[in-house]
């Protein structure tokens, strides 16, 4: 045999859109990591609610569970429990079985079965097949799409980076000029807030165009603290009777990073097409990870099917939701007494995990290379990344970024 590897063509790639490789990367001893990907307690540590520590530990002495391999289609019980939490108990589509969910590993299981599905199976009259996604997620879930196999994906806009408003006519627009049964990927709920009128709208081009939608829920309840006026988006497309997907998460909502649990909600027409659908989803995690993992999902079957583990669960999102806001109010009070040029009000009209803090690229590098500082490369930070110990510094950074910038002393 030879001494070379049949593999010596394989390059080597570092995701730049990932600021974690850089922090990891700095020895600087103020460094700080605004884009992390969970939610952080005040001491810098991932998030995890005391009910899912309890419920971890009881599960680990329970010595009626086995380890046997699930269902493709995964537990039902936490399925059932995770799609009524998104579209709501009273739904006429859980009541009708028109609707049902599929457990994955995570959310990103659940976006990729999700887009294999749809590339196979999704045949509107008009082809091919258009999907548009929004600019903030395009690198992170454009390459998910195409892996899958779709070749026309277009960007949308719903958020103005030079007014730090919600550019909901772009929006629109958009919609109006899609073709007709273009898939469109859909983030709710959204932390810029697009309000009621706004979906209401949104909706209203979408079935008059004929455009799919498959909806993407990470933070159900970090937004707002409210789970139900979170999930509104995705009721009322349910509601106007849309067919569509949604991709649900519980990573960053229940602490379970390493458990990766996530949901693929399915609506449909009738009762038949779901039992069809849900045949070929079986067949396609089956051959793709053949049976998900159980632990995580069991946790989260145990806290949403009983009443008094949700309410403890709701009050810990509704403590989380607090301190972000309060972080937001302090950030934005911070700037305001330091003079930085600008308005921040954006700062506080935005809700949740992440955050558009309203910087261009060059303000964002020079955080990088001259604080240690390291955004997403869309300019969103993780806003609980922000603590009593790094406040101070990001702020003052923040200013020195748009001093330098706003008088051309860099770049």
């Amino acid at each position: 045999m030879g001494t070379l590897s049949v593999f010596l063509d394989v390059p080597f790639t570092k995701e730049s859109g990932n600021p974690l490789d850089y922090y990891k990367d700095d020895l600087h001893p103020q460094k700080v990591l605004l884009g992390h990907e969970g939610c952080q307690t005040d001491a810098g540590e991932a998030w995890l609610p005391p009910v899912v520590q309890r419920i971890l530990l009881q599960i680990s002495r329970d010595p009626t569970l086995n380890h046997e391999y699930l269902p493709e289609l995964g537990i039902y019980e936490y399925t059932r429990a995770a799609t009524e939490l998104a579209i709501g108990k009273e739904s006429r589509a859980l009541l009708e079985n028109r609707a049902g969910g599929v457990h994955t590993i995570g959310g990103t299981g659940a976006l990729w079965i999700g887009a294999e599905f749809l590339f196979r199976w999704y045949k509107p009259r008009f082809s091919p097949t258009v999907l548009y996604i929004a600019e903030p997620q395009w690198d992170s879930h454009g390459c998910m799409f195409q892996v899958a196999g779709f070749k026309d994906i277009r960007p949308y806009r719903y958020w103005n980076p030079i007014n730090l408003t919600i550019d909901i006519e772009a929006f629109l627009k958009t919609m109006q000029r899609a073709p007709t049964g273009s898939i469109v990927f859909l983030h709710a709920p959204e932390e810029i807030g697009l309000k009621p009128k706004e979906w209401e709208a949104v909706a209203a081009v979408m079935e008059k165009k004929q455009l799919f939608p498959f909806f993407n829920i990470e933070n159900q309840g970090l937004a707002s603290g409210n789970l139900d006026k979170d999930a509104w988006a995705l009721r009322h497309f349910v509601g106007q009777g849309f067919e569509l997907l949604c991709a649900q998460s519980f990573s960053k909502t229940f602490g379970l990073y390493d458990e990766l649990v996530g949901n693929l909600i399915v609506v449909t027409k009738n009762s038949e097409t779901l039992i069809k659908i849900h045949s070929q989803l079986g067949r396609q995690i089956a051959t793709t990870w053949w049976s998900p993992p159980s632990l995580g999902a069991r946790v989260i079957g145990m806290v949403l099917n009983s009443p008094a583990l949700l309410y403890e669960w709701k009050l810990s999102l509704q403590m989380v939701v607090k301190r972000l806001m309060l972080i937001r109010e302090k950030l934005k009070e911070k700037l305001r007494i330091l003079g930085t040029p600008g308005s921040w009000e954006h700062l506080t009209d935005q809700s949740g995990i992440c955050s558009f803090i309203g910087l261009r690229f060059s303000q964002g590098e020079f955080l990088r290379k001259e604080k240690h500082i390291y955004l997403f490369e869309n300019q969103q930070i993780n806003i609980s990344s922000i603590n009593s110990k790094n406040l101070d510094y990001v702020a003052q950074s923040i200013h020195e970024a748009v001093v330098a910038t706003s008088f051309g002393d860099y770049f």
